[in-house]
């Protein structure tokens, strides 16, 4: 990567205008092109930086280049809006100086960009820790939210800030981030209730509708159907390269970092909801016995819906659209409003409604992020505000954004020329007055507290009668009309009565970058911006948290019958405050350019930045830098970049750098009047002078290089021959050893051949001499053996024919016995002690034999099937043959339980936290637990309970609550009665006298009754201090409830019952259940 070491090297076109020569307006867009068409979109005037939006990502914004320009002087790399903001954050940190950033440009230049680009530097190279991690993460995340409540999508721009923001970050003295403030200055409100073609309302309302879930659309009574909303507009609802789902929720998780609440978040977008809502309200006429027409509410589903969102009542505020009331002293007047007045009316309530809540979204914010130490805070102001605006249509919105802009023209003008002649003084350099338009006159006429517009507007406005926006222009013409930046057709200077190019309902100010016609139309009721008080008061009798905040004048106790500050005053005073605000702060310009309206990259429309670069003053920019000297540098740098030029001083110069300056200059007999010689900088006149230094040091620099290359060269050759003579050595002596070890390998292998051809000789012929005596003993032997079996036979032949007849049978038995040891092997049955299968004998007299490996087989596998047991398991066939012993045969129920396991904890109580409670009060082990209805003797119906069985008790308790409901000991249980049928019924029978027998017996049914009674039985069959508990199967028992002794009899059930098992009561003594007879 190339590294510069300063402005002047490698430049493309000029890097800083003030050097341009010539300097026309050609070749200023000249300049701007040429560096534009090879991506160098950063250019200087002086200290203030030129940015054109290049509609397209650069890879100039990475962690490199932040190192890059990190604690660099600002004109020692190429140009570029870190080096702006590195200048700014070292001003504030190490001299103290309190700094601002203006950010100006019109829509689509680049300008929220811009201030994003300032405040990710700044966060980069200020200080690390969790708190600063902290502030600078909230300072950050500020962005987003603002954004989607203040920005839009225009024809010019698809992320347009309809708002201008002004943000003062505080520091500490070490220079890290302590929180910040603020301020927001005209929003776009008008565009809540209508957007020119081709553009969009606020983000907000498209990124609810699009990313919020169908629950929270669901609570706001909204629908994703952007159709639905009449404030919205259905021809750029989607804008390619937006992602509003998206977009939603980094705003959501955007506002939980700044500090939000969940709940007020939820009532943000619930107002939001409701301007939804509030658009969709249309008008009906509808006359009155007097003739005048009344508006009355279409459809009324929009209203009762918004004003559910907002807590207040129907009534009220449809009241509230439909008539007006006003107050003067003790009177109180209440008119109805037509058709049209209720449209306006209700556009108002939206257009405040939305306002003051990005209002109070700016203040929650600062409340946020503001810094927390009460010392003393160094600040750094980050300005992004409308760019000076010309259209073809110029309205009141216009008529203010272009005053702010003559107020920021003017500081800045004062401000640079103040930076100038300190700078001067400072140097010891004589300063001498410079010429230049003073905008102070156009200033004068839009503000001044006598005659200004402005003040005029306001008296109109306040005036009693008829005001319209036409007796504001005759106003206007009777006192502007002497005025010389002031035209207008009806005006009393005769000299405009013939220009056709001014309408009759205009008047147009000649401001410093341009004139400007602004029509009249809408200038008294924008200025007014009005809200009906039987609107806010309405608003305020809302029961939502946030609606009483947004409107206090609401407030029927303080009723304050002055008419509210006009919109022109509220901005004249901001701006004032702001200005005041800047005048204490060092400043820092950055001027937003876009190159063309149709948002493309590589396209350069040179009339459109033309227009641009005469409403943002930018030559008159370039004339103020330059009226002094053009180029100022220090005498270290400059002594450091020209030493080549004199002999004297290259390649080392000893003295002081001014001494070497002065050498140089002398040397290079530079006229004196061209330069002037500061404390600690060297000033140049003219920028010719500066580009003949430089040709200078590039034809210098030329021949250096030729001297490097020259001297290069000889030693590239010089260290080639030698490298080549000392290769030919090292290869002649690998070559010589190589052909001496070749030699010496073929000498060695040819003595190894003939080595190997005598051995194998001698080895073949002692092989032949062993072979021989082999043969020779082998037949010695076989003539031996033959020998002896001859003797052998003829001795022991008497003896084998006495015995041969036992041994033949011995003989075949044994064969017999094998022959079955192995058939049984293959055919042996499973291991499964069930399987009574056994393979047949194959002989009678085997029939001993095989009942006795029968019998010890099946022992030896019933032993291994035991050894796989473990002692839970164990204990559960203990438990199954113990329910085999209590109901076999007795019960229908249980042949359907043996299949199934005996589980005991159905309900896991002590993993539910539902049941947490009340395992906490069980102390101990818990054996089962279940669900069981507990039976009403009153009507025999069930009532859900939980079962708890230990070794010591039997507790029922509440299935919703777990609350306890019985605890029994077993030492009080008598017995356990049940049916000899297939329902689950079943009886605990106390016994009479104990303390738990004060309530009587329990009925209670189950669905797992063999399981319970048989753990019952084996609990009381364990305890040896209890006796066994009785189990009584009988399909009629007795049941003791309280003082009464209840007959429960079982019976069949016939088919129209059902298959389910049904209990009623017949009389005081009697309960009869039914039985199906198919279960």
């Amino acid at each position: 990567m190339e590294v510069k070491t300063s402005l002047l090297d490698n430049m493309i076109g000029v890097g800083d205008m003030v050097l341009l020569e010539p300097l026309t307006e050609d070749s200023f867009l000249e300049n701007l092109k040429k560096r534009f068409d090879h991506n160098e979109i950063y250019t200087y005037i002086g200290s203030v930086v030129i940015s054109l939006n290049p509609y397209r990502s650069l890879p100039i914004y990475t962690p490199d280049k932040v190192e890059e320009y990190r604690n660099r002087n600002f004109y020692e790399l190429s140009p570029h809006i870190y080096a702006l903001a590195d200048e700014a954050y070292r001003s504030l940190r190490d001299q103290d100086k309190d700094q601002c950033i203006l950010i100006t440009g019109e829509s689509g230049a680049g300008k929220t960009e811009a201030s994003k680009l300032v405040m990710s530097y700044v966060a980069a190279v200020c200080g690390k820790g969790q708190e600063v991690n902290k502030v600078k993460e909230q300072l950050l995340q500020s962005n987003p939210v603002l954004e989607a409540f203040g920005n839009a999508k225009t024809v010019r721009n698809d992320n347009s800030s309809r708002f201008g923001k002004y943000m003062d970050i505080e520091f500490d003295f070490k220079g890290d981030p302590l929180g910040g403030v603020i301020s927001n200055y005209l929003l776009e409100k008008s565009r809540v209730v209508k957007q020119p073609r081709g553009e969009r309302n606020f983000h907000i309302f498209y990124q609810l509708l699009s990313g919020a879930s169908d629950d929270t659309l669901k609570k706001l009574k909204l629908e994703r159907d952007v159709s639905k909303y009449n404030y919205l507009s259905l021809d750029s609802a989607k804008v390619s390269g937006l992602d509003d789902a998206a977009n939603f929720r980094t705003v959501r998780n955007a506002m939980q970092i700044v500090g939000f609440m969940e709940d007020e978040m939820q009532s943000v977008l619930e107002l939001v909801a409701a301007v939804l809502k509030l658009g969709n309200i249309e008008f009906k006429p509808e006359s009155r016995c007097n003739g005048m027409d009344e508006s009355r509410i279409k459809d009324k589903n929009d209203l009762k819906e918004m004003c559910e969102l907002l807590g207040t009542e129907q009534s009220v505020l449809e009241r509230a659209f439909s008539y007006r009331t006003v107050e003067a002293k003790m009177e109180k007047v209440s008119t109805t409003l037509n058709v049209a007045q209720a449209y306006y009316a209700r556009d108002a309530l939206a257009k405040n409604l939305y306002s003051r809540l990005f209002s109070w979204l700016v203040t929650r914010i600062n409340e946020s992020i503001k810094a927390q130490a009460k010392t003393r805070h160094k600040v750094m102001g980050v300005l992004d505000i409308y760019g000076f605006e010309i259209f073809e249509d110029n309205s009141f919105e216009q008529f203010i954004i272009n005053y702010c802009n003559e107020k920021l023209q003017q500081i800045f003008i004062e401000l640079t020329l103040r930076e100038e002649q300190e700078e001067y003084v400072r140097e010891g350099i004589e300063w001498t007055n410079i010429e230049y338009f003073n905008n102070a006159v156009i200033c004068d006429l839009i503000e001044n507290n006598q005659n200004g517009i402005l003040a005029m507007l306001d008296e109109e406005c306040l005036r009693p009668g008829t005001v319209t926006d036409e007796t504001f222009l005759d106003k206007l013409n009777t006192i502007c009309a002497d005025h010389q930046h002031f035209e207008s057709r009806l005006c009393k200077n005769s000299k405009f009565l013939n220009d056709h190019s001014l309408p009759h309902n205009c008047f147009r100010i000649q401001h410093y970058a341009g004139k400007v016609l602004y029509r009249v139309e809408g200038f008294v009721d924008k200025n007014n911006d009005l809200l009906y008080r039987d609107l806010s008061q309405a608003m305020y009798k809302a029961n939502h948290s946030l609606i009483k905040q947004l409107f206090p004048e609401g407030n029927p106790v303080k009723v304050n019958l002055k008419r509210p500050p006009t919109a022109g005053f509220q901005f004249k005073a901001s701006v004032g405050t702001l200005m005041s605000n800047l005048q204490t702060k060092n400043p820092n310009y950055i001027r937003c350019i876009k190159p063309n309206d149709k948002k493309a990259s590589h396209v350069f429309n040179e009339s459109l930045v033309c227009h641009q670069a005469r409403y943002l003053g930018l030559m008159e920019n370039v004339r103020v830098r330059r009226a002094g000297y053009a180029f100022r540098q220090g005498y270290e740098p400059c002594l450091e970049r020209y030493k080549m030029l004199c002999k004297n001083t290259w390649p080392h110069w000893k003295g002081p750098a001014r001494q070497g300056v002065e050498v140089l200059m002398t040397d290079l007999q530079v006229p004196a009047e061209e330069f002037s010689y500061g404390r600690s900088k060297i000033f140049i006149r003219n920028p010719r002078t500066l580009f003949f230094l430089e040709e200078k040091r590039k034809q210098c620099l030329e021949d250096l290089a030729t001297l490097i290359q020259k001297i290069y060269r000889g030693w590239k050759c010089r260290s080639h021959f030698l490298l080549l003579k000392k290769s030919q050595i090292v290869v002649a002596s690998w070559y010589r050893r190589y052909a001496q070890q070749k030699k010496y390998q073929q000498v060695k292998h040819a003595t190894t051949v003939v080595q190997s051809y005598t051995r194998g000789w001698q080895a073949r012929k002692l092989l032949r001499e062993l072979k021989y005596q082999k043969k020779c003993e082998e037949a010695v032997t076989t003539i031996s053996a033959f020998w002896h079996g001859t003797q052998v036979r003829r001795e022991y032949r008497k003896f084998f024919r006495a015995n041969a007849g036992k041994k033949i049978y011995n003989f075949t038995i044994q064969r017999i016995m094998q022959k079955y040891f192995l058939g049984l092997k293959s055919k042996l049955p499973s291991m499964s002690p069930i399987d009574k299968t056994w393979p047949a004998r194959p002989y009678s007299f085997l029939d001993g034999v095989h009942a006795e490996l029968r019998r010890i087989f099946h022992l030896w596998r019933c032993k291994k099937y035991r050894s796989q047991f473990t002692e839970e398991k164990k204990a559960v066939y203990e438990e199954k043959l113990e329910a085999s012993e209590l109901f076999k045969d007795k019960k229908a129920l249980y042949p359907n339980s043996v299949r199934q396991p005996f589980k005991g904890d159905y309900l896991e109580i002590s993993k539910n936290p539902k049941y947490q409670k009340l395992s906490s009060a069980v102390d101990e082990k818990i054996l089962l637990a279940d669900v069981v209805n507990k039976i009403n003797r009153a009507n025999g119906k069930g009532s859900p309970r939980l079962f708890l069985l230990t070794k010591k008790n039997v507790v029922l308790a509440d299935q919703k609550t777990g609350q306890l409901k019985a605890n029994v000991p077993l030492t009080d249980l008598a017995s356990v009665s049940t049916s000899t049928q297939t329902d689950g019924f079943f009886a605990l029978k106390l016994k009479e006298g104990s303390a738990s027998a004060i309530k009587g017996d329990f009925l209670l049914s189950s669905d797992h009754l063999i399981e319970i009674i048989t753990k019952l039985h084996r609990i009381s069959s364990m305890a040896a201090d209890r006796e066994k508990l009785n189990i009584d199967i009988s399909d009629e028992f007795l049941v003791q409830f309280k003082q009464d002794k209840v007959c429960v009899k079982f019976i069949h059930g016939s088919p129209k019952n059902g298959n389910s098992v049904s209990c009623k009561r017949k009389n005081n003594r009697l309960l009869e259940v039914s039985v199906p007879a198919s279960s």
